[in-house]
């Protein structure tokens, strides 16, 4: 209920103080705002992004400046797809004309420029998510479907991020607040970068993979990503069949 409080109460801010921007109703978004594109900047001069090789970043409207800018210093970019839905996308900038870099950066234009691959057999050095909220010490939540924490969960389970990959969010100053409830399934933010400035949060421990007892069966028929962990995870065991693993987390 916090939570929603939270989230409630940012919508409006953003819509009240007039910098919410396309696509609107930002309620039940990952809210676009003024700055945006100021924001991504900021991000993109920090050595956390200069120095990565692959970057993984989140489909929504706010972000499109951070994934241009991926495209642009030449680094691989992995987006998910919408709600998960679908596999991953992975865009190299030595395959898409410069031309079209910002066409790739929107979901429809990853579709046409990105290959759809899993995850497993890369190595991804900064994550960034959007946010509809976060705190200096790192708290963030979404728009309340959790897809960015179990993002993270997946990756984490397939080796393609460790503890110590970073994650960064872009927001607009409004955004950040005295503090945020989290759970042992929320991904917390190390960076967040506004139009004005750059917040490093303080560390908070980062949830190690997937919590299956928090997995449902409908959420393992919608997101295939799961089913493929659940696959990975019976071949390894004695216990081959999905129904029999997910006794386990019943």
């Amino acid at each position: 209920m916090e939570k929603a409080k939270i989230r409630e109460g940012m919508w409006q801010l953003l819509e009240e103080r007039r910098v919410a921007r396309f696509p609107k109703p930002i309620k039940g978004r990952i809210p676009n705002f003024v700055g945006a594109e100021r924001a991504a900047t900021r991000l993109s001069e920090l050595r956390e992004f200069q120095r990565a090789k692959a970057v993984f970043c989140n489909p929504d409207s706010p972000q499109r400046g951070v994934r241009e800018a991926v495209l642009k210093h030449g680094k691989s970019l992995m987006m998910a797809s919408p709600r998960l839905r679908q596999d991953l996308l992975l865009l190299d900038p030595g395959a898409i004309p410069r031309r079209a870099f910002r066409e790739a950066s929107t979901i429809r234009g990853a579709f046409r420029w990105g290959r759809r691959v899993t995850p497993a057999s890369m190595t991804l050095d900064l994550k960034v998510t959007g946010s509809v909220a976060v705190s200096l010490d790192g708290g963030r939540i979404g728009k309340g479907r959790g897809y960015s924490d179990l993002e993270y969960a997946i990756l984490r389970e397939l080796g393609s991020m460790d503890e110590t990959t970073p994650v960064a969010t872009t927001v607009h100053d409004l955004q950040v607040v005295p503090e945020i409830p989290m759970e042992k399934n929320d991904m917390p933010t190390d960076i967040i970068a506004t139009p004005t400035r750059i917040i490093r949060a303080l560390k908070r421990e980062k949830p190690e993979g997937v919590l299956w007892d928090l997995v449902t069966e409908q959420m393992l028929r919608d997101i295939p990503m799961l089913n493929d962990l659940v696959k990975r995870r019976a071949t390894s065991s004695s216990r081959p069949s999905k129904e029999a693993f997910l006794e386990d987390f019943a």
